[in-house]
C-alpha cells in the first residue's frame, strides 16, 4: 500500500506536534545560589570581577598562584636553554664535512 504525499505530510506534522517533541521546562532556577542584587554604587575595581549573578563571582583576570613570579621566570629560562642546547648541539655536529662521499647532487650540477 503506497501512501499519498498529502498524508505522509499530515503524518509528519501530527508528529512533529506531539508533546514529546517539546521540552518541558520546570522553571525551578539553577543549582547555585544567586547573588544579592547590587543596592549601592559600583566601586573602580567591579570592572576586574565577572559577575555573573550566581553567589560566587570570579576574577576576569586569572589568579594563578601555584606558580611564583621567579619560579616561573626559572622554568622559562631552563625550557630556552635546553631549546638553545640543542641548538649547539646541532651545530657542532655538522654533518655535511664528515660526509666521506660526493652527494649526487653537487656531481649533476658540474656535469651542466
Amino acid at each position: 500500500m503506497a501512501l499519498r504525499p498529502a498524508s505522509l505530510a499530515g503524518l509528519s506534522r501530527r508528529i512533529m506536534a506531539s508533546r514529546a517533541v517539546v521540552p518541558t521546562r520546570s522553571g525551578g532556577g539553577g543549582p547555585i545560589a544567586l547573588g544579592k542584587p547590587a543596592s549601592q554604587p559600583l566601586t573602580e575595581e567591579d570592572e576586574l570581577i565577572w559577575d555573573d549573578g550566581t553567589a560566587n563571582p570570579e576574577y576576569c583576570l586569572d589568579q594563578f598562584n601555584l606558580v611564583g613570579r621567579w619560579e616561573a621566570f626559572g622554568m622559562l629560562a631552563a625550557g630556552l636553554g635546553f631549546f638553545g642546547l640543542v641548538a649547539l648541539a646541532a651545530r657542532l655536529n655538522d654533518k655535511a664535512s664528515r660526509m666521506p662521499y660526493v652527494s649526487c647532487l653537487d656531481v649533476q650540477c658540474c656535469r651542466g
